[in-house]
């Protein structure tokens, strides 16, 4: 009989703790979330971030986003970084998010690493880890690592007299990242990798595409946002990706989806959204009350087939129908 009644007291207790947690969470409010991304509002590649932290904190936080626009301005960068400390301060987020490596090396070294106890995730991080001093005591996050690989084996299913590719990227730390993971991992890509190209402008850009037509059977384009045009202002990669790709007259591959429906022939894609849901999912954690520290780094695995068909059309590609099982068959968009 006295066990009956202290179980009774017992289930009392909970049934009344469960019944004011909705209260006291209403009191306390929900979290608030900063996200603050290396790039402009409205890119695609931040927009698919946005997508992916949306998706997974709309109606259980309050987030607010900060652009650095370092791909139009990077000079500018470090101001808008101090803009975001002050926004921070004010704002007072139970946990952060940042988006690229701009993000990284302006906002969260200087101003948050190991130097505050709020839990920071970062994503799209396309260096080592290691190259910002991460994991820290309240950094952890996801990195962004493209699949060349794959995309290059892809052409050679398409194209199957394809032998090499010429890789060329924005000279920005993000194409520099890229051009690093290239070199580590090219010795086993199906295609010979004969060079990765850095550049800063377009006439540069379709001066090597011209050269390389000659050479290589493909190119690859990556990362090409904020390329100078030839009067000097920032162009978006859908832009550059024009005059590249009819200067070079071959196929051309991008790492994107979005590429891909810009005008490029295909991609084995990463995705942002895959970037911001985990690293939305490892914030929730953080916030939760799991240490930083034990949630590990980790990198993206996802990745989709994407074909352009205008531009295998063009190209006079004409695939198995069996290859095409499993591709998402996109067009040009205007």
């Amino acid at each position: 009989m006295a066990a009956s009644i202290r179980f009774a007291k017992i289930y009392f207790l909970l049934w009344l703790l469960v019944g004011l947690l909705p209260a006291a969470a209403d009191a306390a409010g929900i979290p608030k979330v900063l996200v603050v991304m290396s790039y402009h509002e409205g890119m695609p590649w931040e927009n698919e971030i946005r997508q992916g932290i949306d998706e997974s904190l709309q109606g259980a936080c309050e987030i607010r986003y900060v652009y650095l626009n370092t791909k139009n301005d990077f000079a500018g960068g470090s101001r808008k970084a101090e803009e975001a400390w002050r926004i921070f301060q004010q704002f007072r987020p139970d946990g952060v998010l940042a988006a690229d490596d701009d993000a990284q090396a302006l906002f969260v070294v200087p101003y948050l690493k190991d130097k505050v106890q709020t839990p920071v995730v970062f994503c799209g991080v396309n260096a080592g880890a290691g190259s910002y001093g991460y994991p820290a005591s309240n950094v952890t996050g996801i990195l962004e690592r493209a699949h060349f690989r794959e995309s290059v084996t892809f052409l050679q299913q398409l194209v199957p007299g394809a032998r090499s590719v010429g890789f060329m990227t924005n000279d920005t730390p993000t194409g520099r990242a890229y051009a690093e993971q290239i070199r580590q991992e090219s010795s086993s890509y199906p295609l010979k990798a004969y060079s990765v190209r850095l550049v800063t402008t377009l006439a540069e850009a379709v001066t090597v595409a011209e050269a390389w037509k000659d050479q290589y059977d493909a190119l690859f384009l990556i990362a090409m946002d904020g390329l100078s045009s030839y009067d000097g202002k920032p162009l978006a990669e859908k832009e550059s990706f024009h005059f590249i790709s009819r200067a070079f007259e071959k196929p051309v591959l991008g790492i994107n989806e979005f590429n891909v429906r810009e005008g490029l022939l295909c991609s084995v894609a990463k995705t942002g959204w895959e970037q911001g849901a985990s690293a939305a999912a490892m914030l929730q954690s953080a916030m939760a009350g799991t240490p930083v520290r034990s949630i590990p780094i980790i990198r993206n695995l996802s990745g989709k087939r994407v074909l352009n068909i205008t531009v295998m059309k063009s190209l006079n590609i004409k695939p198995k129908p069996a290859l095409l099982v499993g591709t998402e068959l996109v067009e040009t968009e205007e």
